[in-house]
């Protein structure tokens, strides 16, 4: 039977802005959005049964319905039912590289590599806008990641709109395995502390988002300005999930003192992100921060930014 085998690139934050409320219940948003080269690996094959099989060699990785792999393949086998008789059912095997609940959007990518994977399978032909409409059934993040690549991403995260790519940053990831940060708890807590400062009007919320298109870290990326990018990250939900998990504060800290281009938590956090110019200053850094912290549950990834999401290998 014929298979697919798909990488599936983690993603940062290098803005992550919250402008107001929605109606449909999720925040208004804008954010730059960056892939890097760690990333899953996602093997599809048709099963010959009725049944969405899961796989994977990380036990903290639902193997259920739950899991956003799932729901992907799910949601293709209701929207093609004549290609899904005609298939059957698909075998999903996830070798996982992302740490999870990392803020990383590990479980998104994955999702996002099951859409371009079933296309592939069942000769569909959808366009990548198609597939990108289809993710935002499934998570705010999904569209950005079967695109990938450097882009801001608007309303509650689905509009995407690509930006000049960014290969040559270095990235350290940081991540306490026994810390996690719920990113429903992380929106919540920031409405409840600042929704004083929500925008709801429609002009308003154009206003905040064409600043951010024309503001300084857009032209610092249109311009390849390392050392700009990094002095000019944010994240709103740091605000929120500092105070409250002040290791995370501590590593951004630590890193920050080695002198790396910039370092912010990315997404709802938990991990923390530092920019290095070049590999050999990314490793030194990585190994030196461990050194100082010295705490077993800290990992740490040395990766790339990448200027794509999905690929097949």
């Amino acid at each position: 039977m014929q298979s697919y085998s798909l990488f599936a690139p983690a993603k940062i934050n290098l803005h992550l802005e919250i402008i107001g409320d929605r109606p449909d219940g999720y925040h208004q948003l804008v954010m730059i959005m960056q892939s890097v080269n760690l990333g899953d690996i996602i093997r599809l094959r048709a099963n010959g049964m009725d049944e969405i099989r899961l796989f994977c060699q990380n036990p903290e990785v639902p193997l259920d319905h739950s899991n956003l792999a799932y729901k992907a393949a799910y949601l293709m086998q209701q929207q093609f039912p004549k290609s899904a008789q005609n298939f059957g059912g698909i075998d999903i095997t996830i070798e996982k590289n992302i740490p999870v609940a990392a803020g990383l959007a590990g479980g998104s990518t994955n999702a996002a590599a099951v859409l371009v994977g079933i296309n592939l399978l069942w000769s569909l032909g959808l366009t990548q806008p198609e597939l990108r409409d289809f993710g935002a059934l499934l998570g705010s993040d999904v569209p950005f990641c079967i695109a990938g690549g450097t882009a801001i991403a608007t309303g509650r995260g689905e509009e995407i709109e690509p930006l000049p790519d960014l290969r040559d940053i270095w990235v350290i990831l940081a991540k306490y395995s026994n810390l996690s940060v719920s990113t429903p708890w992380a929106y919540n807590s920031y409405r409840e502390q600042f929704n004083h400062l929500y925008v709801s009007d429609s002009q308003g919320i154009s206003q905040r988002t064409h600043k951010v298109h024309s503001g300084d870290l857009v032209k610092a990326i249109s311009r390849k300005n390392y050392e700009q990018i990094g002095s000019l990250l944010f994240n709103d939900l740091e605000k929120v999930v500092l105070p409250d998990f002040p290791q995370v504060k501590a590593l951004i800290d630590a890193f920050q003192a080695k002198n790396v281009l910039g370092s912010m938590m990315s997404g709802s956090g938990p991990t923390v992100f530092a920019l290095c110019n070049d590999k050999v200053q990314a490793d030194a850094i990585a190994s030196e921060v461990q050194k100082t912290v010295n705490n077993p549950n800290l990992n740490c990834w040395v990766c790339k930014m990448c200027s794509h999401g999905i690929v097949t290998l």
